[in-house]
């Protein structure tokens, strides 16, 4: 990993990443193809609902879970 401390993936937030939400589009990804948006605590939420109401959202974990490798599926956090 970089440097860089990772964002908040909703549009115009800068706070840091606290949350990883794991998601996979059926239409678009192999089943076991897991994509990355990363949350702070504000937009975790919204996030996950956004992703859960269309039957996408997969996982929720703390960036440094993900980290450790205790996700579910392969990719960085910045997937996405």
């Amino acid at each position: 990993m970089s440097d860089e401390t990772p964002i908040c993936s909703a549009k115009g937030c800068r706070t840091d990443a606290v949350w990883v939400l794991a998601w996979n589009n059926p239409k678009l990804h192999t089943p076991d193809r897991r994509k990355t948006w990363l949350a702070c605590e504000e937009h975790r939420e919204h996030l996950s609902q956004f992703l859960g109401v269309r039957g996408f959202l997969k996982d929720v974990m703390t960036l440094e879970q993900w980290e450790r490798g205790t996700g579910t599926g392969a990719g960085s956090a910045a997937d996405g």
